[in-house]
């Protein structure tokens, strides 16, 4: 009879530990679950004309012109039509990561062969991409971003 008496408590000491330890495994998974890793990140696009030219500069000075800025953040889009000036810019704005993919694309009619156009993403206050189009005439530039690159 004792022996029966002992392998009964082993066997309810043995199921004591069983689901001790299954409740500690269970705890410890959750705690290493993260969120799904999407961080926030302040964005800003930007698109510069330095119309540059002869040198003195012609009187009344000769500037380049915006004629349309595009912007978007994953899906949504924005477009500008004839900004005014020679600088444009978004403004800085929260993106989630999760949006993955940033562009930008800008045309200006510049006046000068060596006038340029400059357009570039920032992301955290850092420039993330750049690219600088130069000639006269109408021209063209576009970049991209994905917050998926490694």
């Amino acid at each position: 009879m004792k022996q029966f008496y002992k392998s009964k408590s082993l066997l309810r000491l043995s199921f004591l530990f069983a689901v001790l330890f299954s409740a500690i495994l269970v705890v410890n998974s959750c705690k290493k679950d993260d969120e799904d890793g999407f961080t926030d990140h302040i964005i800003q696009f930007e698109a510069k004309i330095n119309t540059k030219g002869p040198n003195p500069p012609a009187n009344p000075p000769v500037t380049g012109t915006f004629k349309t800025v595009v912007t978007q953040i994953g899906t949504g889009q924005s477009t500008t039509f004839n900004p005014t000036g020679t600088t444009w810019s978004s403004g800085e704005q929260f993106v989630s990561s999760s949006q993955a993919q940033l562009n930008l694309a800008a045309n200006a009619v510049l006046p000068y062969s060596d006038s340029e156009l400059i357009i570039n993403i920032y992301v955290d206050g850092e420039v993330a991409k750049t690219k600088k189009v130069v000639g006269s005439g109408t021209q063209s530039a576009s970049l991209s971003y994905s917050f998926l690159e490694l």
